[in-house]
């Protein structure tokens, strides 16, 4: 199968800080990780790597077999490719559907295509006739279905997801669970990042383990508190 990221000699820095430290990593295409590791050990700072937000101090990227330059027109095209999904997504203050569409619109999807969609990704998340609903009336499990049924309609190779399941009630947990699980086998690869270490077994993914910024084997227990970073070159 296709590595659809492969990474070579990433660190990431902030200042003397050394946040992310990871010397090979392959992520094949129309699978699901799951990023398991304790506060501050990197998963986050490695999504905004993988989405093409923060370039990485150090190290190559390739993707989709080429190798990841930053210039801003290059940026331009891959993000079009991959979605983030934040722990906290913000939905404006207009209808359901004016959010789920506001990817296709900056597309350039309009009239009934652009409806076709949204309904179909509302209907995925189980919001089938939340269309004209107020976004800022919504629950908040019905707003992170939203979120993630905006992120699906823009149809990405990659979708990144930082800790989708967090804070949400029991429902959308075991609907949103359903639909992640569902994507691979539709296309997209996806990469998300959990505390909860039943989610590869439930989701019928694989775990990609981070302690202190680096990638340690699955069979390596992964302590609850880590420093998230070490002063100088290296981490120890």
């Amino acid at each position: 199968m296709r590595a659809i990221y492969r990474l070579n000699s990433i660190r990431k820095r902030y200042g003397s800080m050394v946040v992310l430290d990871i010397e090979d990593l392959s992520i094949y295409e129309h699978r699901l990780y799951t990023l398991i590791g304790a506060n501050g050990a990197g998963k986050s700072t490695l999504l905004h790597i993988l989405a093409f937000l923060s370039p990485p101090t150090a190290g190559e990227i390739h993707y989709d077999g080429k190798r990841v330059d930053w210039d801003h027109d290059s940026m331009e095209a891959r993000r079009r490719r991959v979605t983030l999904l934040h722990q906290a997504p913000y939905l404006f203050g207009g209808t359901v559907h004016a959010n789920v569409a506001f990817g296709l619109k900056a597309r350039g999807i309009h009239g009934d295509d652009q409806r076709r969609i949204v309904e179909t990704a509302l209907e995925t998340v189980g919001l089938q006739g939340f269309r004209e609903r107020r976004a800022r009336e919504l629950s908040g499990g019905e707003a992170q279905r939203v979120a993630m049924a905006r992120a699906l309609a823009l149809e990405p190779e990659v979708l990144l997801l930082d800790e989708p399941l967090a804070n949400i009630d029991r429902e959308t947990t075991g609907l949103l669970e359903t639909v992640i699980a569902s994507l691979p086998a539709q296309g997209t690869t996806v990469v998300m990042t959990t505390h909860d270490p039943q989610h590869p077994d439930r989701l019928n993914g694989e775990s990609i383990f981070l302690e202190r910024g680096r990638v340690v084997p699955p069979n390596r227990p992964v302590p609850r508190q880590t420093s998230c970073c070490t002063k100088g070159g290296s981490l120890p």
